[in-house]
């Protein structure tokens, strides 16, 4: 069952971080939220989903 879910959680990270990167917010803003995201997975994961780069 974690197996299971950590490959949930790998494909929701990558996906943010590809939205992050894809999206057209300045930089240092990507720079930011890949930053977020990296060093507080859960939290900055959900941080980014409600309040990250449109």
């Amino acid at each position: 069952m974690e197996f299971i879910l950590g490959i949930i959680w790998l494909g929701l990270w990558l996906w943010a971080l590809i939205k992050i990167l894809g999206s057209s917010a300045s930089t240092g803003s990507k720079v930011l939220w890949v930053l977020l995201v990296l060093v507080l997975p859960v939290i900055g994961f959900i941080i980014w989903f409600f309040a990250g780069p449109k």
